[in-house]
């Protein structure tokens, strides 16, 4: 006898060619060739014609068998090892010849190396890895080399809402620390990112209409050998819901990537470039890129987002978003903070806080606030007359005091922020909004709809009388301030009768400005699983219609009211119309018409005559003005 582990072949030799089982033993090991049990051992040995037994296959007699050619596979006990040989063996018969397959070389795996970067508890004595050096060595499978973008440069596609345009800088902070560079021309691109959007069906079938114009991009430049192959990513909800359907149905496509792997998309593209497809959508319950301060896509901008929270909680019937997203989790207040000082220093003049349910924002780092412990704080307060489908949360610091540190950064600095809840609107917010003179006026406060019925569908967790009785309480504290909202037509099972509350609704509320839609079913949603979307398409788009021209109507009213009115602009730039026009946003986020350029200063002219010339020729000072 002798033992695989010091030999690199073996002999086995059995007297027939029927099945036989061998135990050497209470723990056996079965070895496979061809994708079936032959032999199961300790260790590897030479045959008997006494061992033998009708149970599972023998090794082909006489025939020299290598170490790497087998497979193994362990099982803690006998009985184990017999069901596993019943269900492997139980139409098998013996081959007479054994075909041997190529080993394929896989990459190595991680070494000790990524373990202990990885490790969050070091020894004392040992090393701190840096920052850069723990992103440097936690890839595993992918060299430290395949990683760095060495130059390659990175073209970003975002669709959707202003959560993307955050992603998207997220994703260009990561790449533009590994050496990638950032172009403004998709057709000059070695890799196209596209953040996508999958909230509604048309916001897909946009994302797809590029992607077919990519794919076209992309094999012309097959074409020229003297450029480097193109890489299409996808991003976002849309790369979150589907998953790997997208490489299945978009051949073009090497990376996918939700909304929480963007640190990974370095590896992702790795993988790409050595020609198979990457994808990594894993959802976290923990991740919010605090640590990462994102670059903007534009050298020249006025305004930032600051993303301060991602996920929903809320499950409402109609939305994907929890699916795409996660569960909420916020980022702690010293990270949020540090980006506001940081957008303060290089000049922006407007933020905006983002969140998918931005006004239940709650820090609940393992940090005492000014003596306040975020265990010892009480129950979240939602607005009278809501609801919600998970229990009362508790501690942590609340958006209130978000909001209150934010605006004392910077007392020129404008502050906005969405999306907003209704439920999520405690006094304390609505005060601070109405006394603090940089936060802007201006309330997004979604609707949906205009029915009870349907609003109990949707899981919105209010009524229609509840809505309207917070509106009333808003403009009673902040009496000019602008709402805005969002209303879908066409929802399941939704009758004549109930769209027309919604259209009485717009008229009562009177809404700055609306974002209106027609409903469209998303797969993994309460209302795909449970409701019928019975309502055809031509009648949507009708109501669509007839809530569009509701809210022109209003709104043409509240904007004729302001003509003639002072408001502090903030220039965003010129205007698409006429080059020598400026546009800009007022404080209750209203586009404002053309403006005219701003004037030259006026001629400064001085109010004393200069200095009489002497006799002796002395010329009158340079400071004098003209």
């Amino acid at each position: 006898m002798f033992s695989a582990a010091k030999h690199r072949s073996f002999l086995a030799t059995a007297a027939n060619k029927r099945l036989v089982t061998f135990f050497c033993g209470s723990v056996g090991e079965c070895l496979r060739v061809n994708n079936k049990p032959k032999l199961h051992s300790s260790s590897l040995s030479v045959l008997n014609c006494s061992w033998v037994h009708n149970s599972c296959n023998v090794l082909h007699p006489g025939r020299y068998y290598s170490s790497h050619q087998l497979h193994w596979y362990s099982f803690s006990t006998r009985q184990d090892f017999r069901q596993y040989c019943s269900v492997e063996t139980s139409s098998s018969t013996l081959d007479t010849s054994v075909e041997v397959k190529e080993k394929r070389n896989l990459p190595p795996g991680p070494g000790l190396h990524y373990f202990i970067a990885n490790n969050n508890h070091f020894e004392k004595g040992t090393r701190n890895f840096s920052k850069r050096e723990l992103e440097m060595v936690s890839h595993p499978y992918v060299d430290v080399t395949d990683i760095n973008g060495n130059g390659r440069k990175v073209y970003f596609d975002v669709y959707g809402c202003q959560m993307n345009v955050s992603d998207a800088e997220l994703a260009w902070s990561i790449l533009n620390k590994h050496g990638y560079v950032l172009t403004n021309k998709r057709e000059n691109a070695d890799v196209v990112l596209v953040v996508t959007c999958s909230i509604r069906e048309g916001a897909e079938q946009k994302v797809y209409n590029k992607l077919d114009y990519l794919q076209g991009l992309k094999n012309k430049r097959s074409l020229n050998k003297k450029f480097v192959p193109m890489k299409i990513g996808v991003l976002g909800c849309m790369a979150e819901r589907l998953k790997k359907k997208l490489v299945e149905q978009e051949r073009s496509i090497d990376v996918v990537a939700g909304p929480d792997s963007y640190r990974d998309l370095p590896r992702l593209l790795a993988l790409a470039d050595g020609g198979e497809a990457a994808v990594n959508v894993l959802l976290s319950l923990e991740e919010t890129y605090a640590d990462i301060v994102p670059v903007s896509l534009s050298t020249n901008r006025m305004s930032a987002f600051v993303s301060i929270m991602r996920g929903c909680d809320n499950m409402c019937t109609y939305c994907i978003v929890p699916f795409t997203r996660g569960r909420e989790r916020s980022r702690n207040i010293e990270s949020i903070l540090e980006e506001v000082h940081y957008l303060s220093d290089q000049g922006i003049k407007e933020i905006t806080l983002l969140g998918q349910n931005v006004n239940s924002y709650r820090d609940t780092s393992h940090v005492h606030h000014a003596g306040l412990s975020v265990h010892d704080a009480g129950d979240t307060h939602l607005v009278k007359g809501f609801k919600t489908i998970y229990k009362q949360k508790k501690g942590g610091l609340r958006f209130a005091h978000l909001l209150d540190k934010v605006s004392q950064v910077d007392p020129e600095m404008r502050i906005r922020f969405t999306s907003p809840h209704p439920k999520d609107f405690p006094d304390e917010v609505l005060y601070l909004v109405k006394e603090r003179e940089n936060i802007c006026k201006h309330i997004h406060l979604p609707a949906q709809c205009g029915s009870t019925r349907i609003l109990q569908l949707m899981r919105r967790g209010y009524t229609r009388e509840a809505y309207c009785e917070l509106v009333t309480h808003i403009r009673s504290i902040i009496p000019d301030v602008s709402l805005s909202s969002d209303f879908i037509c066409g929802f399941c099972s939704e009758t004549e009768a109930e769209f027309e509350e919604t259209l009485t609704l717009m008229e009562e509320v009177k809404y700055n400005f609306c974002y209106l839609f027609p409903y469209s079913i998303r797969e993994k949603t309460q209302a795909h699983r449970k409701l019928i979307d019975d309502v055809p398409h031509p009648v949507k788009l009708d109501r669509l219609q007839r809530m569009i021209k509701v809210f022109r109507s209003e709104a043409t009213v509240i904007n004729k009211s302001q003509v003639g009115q002072e408001k502090l602009v903030l220039v965003e730039g010129t205007s698409k119309r006429s080059s020598s026009a400026l546009v800009g946003r007022n404080d209750g986020n209203t586009r404002t018409p053309p403006l005219p350029p701003p004037m030259p200063p006026p001629l400064q002219v001085p109010t004393t005559l200069p200095p009489t010339p002497s006799l002796t020729g002395s010329r009158p000072s340079h400071h004098s003005v003209w």
